[in-house]
């Protein structure tokens, strides 16, 4: 078997999540400034997810702006892409003497972070933290679309990814830069996505909390690695780090 079909791999087919119940909205917090697009974005979301049978909480906020946003670089994106195709390779149980060939040949271990490393470098990982770190080809997927390697929209998260056609371009695309040069989407498209899949994220977890499963076929682990993703991609929780970047619904 070669290195192509280890970063393939098996993944297990049932992530761990967390179900969070989050308190009201504080009442007595200052306005929040709206842009135009914002209330537009939220309706068109709402619509979408209408059209899918999607539960829709119409008392969640709106997301950030296009004129307030920031993206982050396209080659800080194709180093996060490379990172978490990686580390979702060891989840799915790659020979560790032929990962870590495979990340000094990408020169990938910089791009880790701290708890990332600390997988990456483990010979013998416990199965809750594979079974985690195999689900970041979803997370990967969802920064494989902004730079241009997905065509047309990212579609509701009900399948896993095409973890085929990610490795494919990982594969043939060695050079981050050549991974990034096609720039990033447009910080619309990429708003219209975030804003989508926090109600879609939103409706798994209240699913979980009612103690049903999620509605319209959604995946909760695609949903949730999404959502990070996208939330990190548009520099949520002033710009936080990957670690910390929060899906708070």
């Amino acid at each position: 078997m070669n290195w192509l079909d280890k970063l393939r791999g098996q993944r297990p087919k049932t992530p761990v999540l967390a179900t969070i119940e989050l308190p009201p909205p504080d009442p007595d917090a200052p306005p929040v400034r709206l842009y135009g697009d914002q209330p537009m974005r939220k309706a068109w979301a709402e619509d979408v997810l209408r059209g899918e049978g999607v539960p829709i909480n119409p008392h969640l906020p709106v997301i950030e702006s296009e004129a307030e946003v920031a993206l982050r670089a396209p080659r800080e994106v194709a180093e996060r892409l490379l990172a978490l195709t990686l580390v979702a390779a060891k989840g799915v149980d790659f020979p560790q003497d032929e990962f870590l060939e495979l990340v000094a040949e990408r020169g990938a271990l910089p791009l880790f972070t701290d708890r990332e490393r600390a997988f990456v470098l483990d010979p013998a990982p416990s199965t809750h933290d594979r079974v985690q770190f195999s689900w970041r080809y979803e997370a990967a997927w969802a920064l494989l679309w902004p730079l241009g390697h997905v065509d047309g929209v990212l579609g509701p998260p009900r399948e896993p990814c095409d973890v085929d056609h990610l490795v494919d371009v990982i594969r043939d695309t060695p050079d981050l830069d050549d991974l990034a040069a096609k720039g990033l989407r447009r910080a619309n498209d990429v708003l219209c996505e975030t804003d989508l899949i926090y109600r879609y994220h939103w409706a798994v977890r209240q699913a979980g909390i009612d103690g049903k499963d999620p509605p319209a076929g959604l995946h909760g682990g695609v949903t949730m690695e999404r959502h990070q993703a996208l939330n990190w991609l548009i520099g949520y929780g002033e710009r936080a780090d990957w670690e910390e970047v929060g899906t708070d619904t």
